[in-house]
């Protein structure tokens, strides 16, 4: 069944403090909150000392709640000038509030604590849709990054991967809320600890001690805040070796400047790698990533699975980036025109209600739109209805590749390389040219070729198969006006340069890049499943448009991660990886949708910094399930 959020309600106790009517507690001291997170929270776990002179720090919290916590910590830490020069707070929240609440309880808080208002109003501002999994938002020019996971913590804090160096323990009463202080939890706290992490709690009960120290912590009692008379702070006593640690080489080579290539060039780049990218075309955004326009929407399912799961996150993650250019004033082309999803039928359409209602989510994100309704909001007679995505929409790729490559300083790009050959040589990765002349060397490479790396040795076991696809470009004055983007059984654009694009054909292991009449009549008569007529009398053999060729996996999933080594498989275990080598592949014909997450994905793992996915959706992506 999928995960469905209960949003939070704010309410307050008589004397004003904000109050939960569901678990019957307040959300921080009546004393004052902000010196509540200060005295427990920081001061129990040592900040801001700990994090001095530190590359990054990672605080995991088992309660966001209002983000009285995090803004606390944000605060210590901007004004910190020995801070750790990146900070990541991960915060589990079961019940999210929405934005006006936030700003309805921040407004006593600034009254109160002046410096908080800057805060509060850009997290607000930044404050993500409530929906399900792990949101990330980047404050302080990506030094600090808030990972909010969504969800019941019993269930949540199993799927998180990372090491988190501080612990707030904070939620309502363990007699209110005992799941969040069960043993269960304890364990799950324990295997998200760094070596010698600490915690703090405002809570002293007797079960959360006992659960703790089986869990390897050492604790004390140390005074508490205000009316409270103890608190208890702990240090994880385990000398397991450090799971995520940091990469000791900040040098790497990217294979292909489309989408993927670019996207994580960006997200390199950001983190202070120096990066070169190699381009085997005169420019980037040429092969796959070439068409003048792509579609941007997520594609739910019924029982929310790994590709709604993931479709979700990419979405949400590929509006943040996009925002983000437009806020630089980086010259990204996109519309957010809104998406319509036909049904291709009866039976999908009632699906597709159906998924709407059983979801849950927020209709901001997703709607369903009967026959009448989608007719009305298209100004042209749908075949059917369907889903409705109002923050969907089209991207120009090249212009996404250029962004990218201006993103951040420190990536080189170097065109009309085309690699011929990878080899790894003395702790470098070297690529070579047909000649085999060396191109360039880093001590690790990301491949993000697209339908070319099964050509090179280390991919060559890749179930990755190349999809032609053309796309036709129809005029404007062929046309009705249509301002939304329309998909299903194909696609249809809003005018981008005077033209719509529809598309798209779909041939496997198909080479052939002239374009075919064949596929143009395809491509109209999908336009008419959708709209019916509205294509009017165009000529397949006027239209003109585009062929290219997409990198599919078996399951429609991407391929993400590090590279295993074939070679050094001894068992039929999981083999061990090649030292450096990352793949980024496998996008198919969603590659708008995946490139900004995927690439946050694998700098992360590359980083060792906190995922920005769930456990079971890094397996479902991992290279080595085709194995």
């Amino acid at each position: 069944m999928p995960d469905i959020l209960q949003p939070a309600t704010l309410a307050f106790s008589p004397d004003g403090t904000p109050w939960s009517e569901s678990y019957g507690d307040v959300y921080h001291s009546c004393y004052g909150g902000h010196e509540q997170a200060r005295h427990v929270f920081l001061a129990g776990n040592g900040l801001p000392e700990r994090w001095r002179g530190r590359g990054r720090f990672i605080i995991l919290e088992t309660g966001f709640g209002l983000g009285l916590n995090f803004l606390a910590t944000w605060a210590a830490w901007r004004a910190d000038p020995h801070a750790c020069r990146r900070l990541h707070f991960v915060s589990v929240e079961k019940h999210p509030f929405h934005r006006q609440d936030l700003q309805r309880a921040h407004a006593a808080w600034v009254a109160a604590t002046p410096e908080f208002a800057p805060l509060t109003a850009e997290l607000r501002a930044r404050w993500p849709l409530l929906t399900p999994g792990l949101h990330r938002i980047e404050l302080e020019g990506g030094r600090l990054t808030l990972t909010l996971a969504f969800g019941d913590a019993r269930h949540t804090l199993r799927r998180l991967m990372l090491a988190a160096d501080a612990i707030f323990l904070d939620g309502f009463s363990p007699a209110k809320n005992p799941d969040l202080w069960s043993p269960e939890i304890c364990k799950a706290i324990a295997r998200l600890a760094a070596p010698g992490a600490t915690l703090a709690t405002w809570s002293v009960a007797g079960q959360l001690r006992a659960a703790l120290s089986a869990c390897e912590f050492e604790l004390e009692k140390r005074p508490g805040f205000a009316g409270k008379r103890q608190m208890l702070v702990g240090r994880y006593r385990s000398q397991k070796p450090h799971p995520y640690p940091a990469p000791e080489a900040r040098q790497a080579l990217v294979i292909g400047a489309g989408v993927a290539g670019t996207s994580v060039a960006a997200r390199l780049a950001s983190r202070d790698w120096q990066v070169e990218v190699l381009e085997a075309d005169a420019a980037p955004g040429q092969g796959a990533s070439g068409n003048l326009a792509g579609v941007m929407r997520p594609l739910p399912s019924v029982d929310d699975n790994f590709l709604a799961r993931l479709t979700r996150a990419g979405f949400l993650a590929a509006l943040n980036h996009l925002k983000s250019f437009d806020a630089a004033g980086l010259p990204v082309r996109w519309g957010q025109s809104g998406a319509l999803h036909l049904a291709r039928d009866a039976e999908h359409e009632a699906t597709q209600a159906k998924a709407v209602a059983q979801l849950g989510l927020p209709p901001e994100f997703l709607r369903y739109l009967d026959q009448s309704a989608a007719s009305a909001l298209l100004g042209w007679p749908a075949a059917r209805g369907g889903w409705y995505f109002p923050l969907g929409g089209w991207v120009q790729p090249p212009s996404l590749c250029k962004a990218n490559l201006l993103a951040a300083p420190g990536i080189t790009l170097r065109c009309n390389a085309r690699v011929a050959e990878i080899r790894r040589v003395a702790a470098l990765w070297q690529a070579l040219d047909a000649n085999g002349k060396l191109i360039a060397a880093a001590p690790h490479l990301v491949m993000a070729s697209g339908i070319d790396a099964p050509r090179f040795a280390p991919f060559s076991w890749l179930p990755q198969k190349a999809a032609r696809g053309q796309v036709s470009w129809l005029a404007a004055a062929d046309t009705p006006k249509l301002d939304t983007l329309i998909c299903g059984q194909g696609y249809v654009t809003p005018l981008v340069d005077g033209l719509r694009v529809v598309g798209a054909s779909y041939q496997l292991d198909d080479l052939d890049a002239s374009e075919r009449l064949q596929e143009h009549l395809e491509n109209l008569h999908k336009l008419d499943a959708l709209l019916p007529g509205f294509a009017g009398q165009i000529a397949p053999e006027s239209l003109r448009g585009r062929v290219g060729f997409r990198p599919m996996s078996p399951d429609r999933l991407p391929i993400v991660g590090a590279v295993p080594d074939l070679a050094a498989r001894k068992t039929r275990c999981r083999p061990p990886v090649h030292p450096g080598l990352w793949c980024v592949q496998g996008f198919g014909s969603r590659g708008i949708v995946w490139s900004a997450l995927m690439a946050d994905f694998i700098v992360s793992l590359m980083e060792g910094e906190p995922l920005p996915l769930e456990y079971d959706l890094v397996g479902a992506l991992a290279p080595e399930r085709f194995l």
